[in-house]
C-alpha cells in the first residue's frame, strides 16, 4: 500500500493484529450490498444531535467485523455502532452513532491522519464507472480530513493535500480524553456536498455510485491491542480500500411502505 492512508492501516494491522429500525445491508441482483439514503425535504442541521426528522425514518445500518477477523459469522464487535445516510439537492449526508466506553481524539487540526490519533467515523464514496474515489473523516471533537485519491494506485502526497467544504460535526457522551472514566459513546454527523464530487467530474447523483462507512475504535476497556476496526457493509478482508467490496448506494424519496 503505498499512501499514508493504506500506511496507516497496514501498519495498524500488523502492530495489532497479525497472529430508526435495524437493517442489513440488501442485497442487488449484481452481488453488492446496497445502502439507502433517504431524502430529507428540509436540510440538514450537521450538530451532532440526530434530531433532524429524516435521522428517525432513515435506515440503520449496523458496523461489522470484517470476515477475516469473524470467520464464523458471529459478529462479536466489542462496541457496536451504526450508520445513517440521507440526500437532499445540496449534500449527502451521513450520520454515525458510536458505542464507546473510552472517547479518545488527540488530534489537534483537521486534516491530520486521525486514524493514528484516536477515534474516527469514516466515510468512503465512489462512482464505480469512475477511478477517483473520497476518503473522509469526523473525530469526536469534530475535527474532519478529506482525503482524494484520483485513482487506486495512485496515493501520493497531494491526496493529503486535498481540501474540500466539507461541515461535521460530533457529540461526546461522556468525557473526552479522560481515560479514568467510563464514557457512553459519541456521534458525528457530515454534510458531503454533491458539488465538490461534481468538480472533481463526477456528477451526483448518476449512476455506480458505492460507499462504506468505517470506524476506528481505540479505548482503555477493549480486550484486545490496538483498535477495533468495522464497517459497513462488512468487507471479506480488514481493508477500508477494498473498493469493489462496497455497498451500493441508492437515492430513495421514500421507503417501500412509508406514507
Amino acid at each position: 500500500m503505498a499512501g499514508k492512508t493504506q500506511i496507516c492501516q497496514a501498519l495498524l494491522f500488523v502492530l495489532f493484529f497479525t497472529g430508526g429500525v435495524s437493517v442489513a445491508e440488501n442485497e442487488n441482483p449484481a452481488g453488492r450490498p446496497v445502502m439507502i439514503a433517504l431524502y430529507t425535504e428540509t436540510p440538514i442541521t450537521v450538530d451532532g444531535k440526530l434530531d433532524d426528522p429524516v435521522w428517525d425514518k432513515a435506515p440503520v445500518y449496523p458496523l461489522h467485523l470484517a470476515d477475516d477477523r469473524d470467520p464464523n459469522g458471529l459478529d462479536k464487535v466489542q462496541e457496536p455502532g451504526e450508520a445513517r445516510l440521507a440526500w437532499d439537492e445540496n449534500n449527502l449526508y451521513v450520520a454515525v452513532h458510536y458505542f464507546d466506553s473510552d472517547v479518545v481524539a488527540e488530534g489537534k487540526k483537521d486534516n491530520e491522519m486521525h486514524c493514528f490519533k484516536g477515534d474516527v467515523g469514516e466515510v468512503f464514496i465512489k462512482n464505480e464507472h469512475h477511478t477517483v474515489y473520497w476518503e473522509l473523516y469526523v473525530t469526536p471533537h469534530g475535527k474532519k480530513s478529506t482525503f482524494f485519491f484520483p485513482g487506486w494506485a495512485r496515493s501520493l502526497p497531494s491526496s493529503f493535500e486535498y481540501k474540500m467544504k466539507l461541515p461535521v460535526a460530533a457529540r461526546v457522551e461522556g468525557t473526552l480524553n479522560d481515560w479514568t472514566d467510563r464514557d457512553q459513546g459519541w456521534v458525528g454527523e457530515m454534510a458531503i456536498p454533491r458539488g465538490e464530487l461534481a468538480r472533481q467530474g463526477v456528477p451526483f447523483p448518476s449512476d455506480g455510485w458505492t460507499i462504506l462507512v468505517a470506524r476506528y475504535n481505540y479505548g482503555r476497556y477493549l480486550d484486545k491491542q490496538g483498535p477495533e476496526l468495522t464497517m459497513t457493509p462488512r468487507l471479506p478482508k480488514t481493508n477500508y480500500h477494498d473498493l469493489p467490496n462496497y455497498a451500493r448506494l441508492e437515492l430513495k424519496r421514500s421507503l417501500p411502505g412509508s406514507p
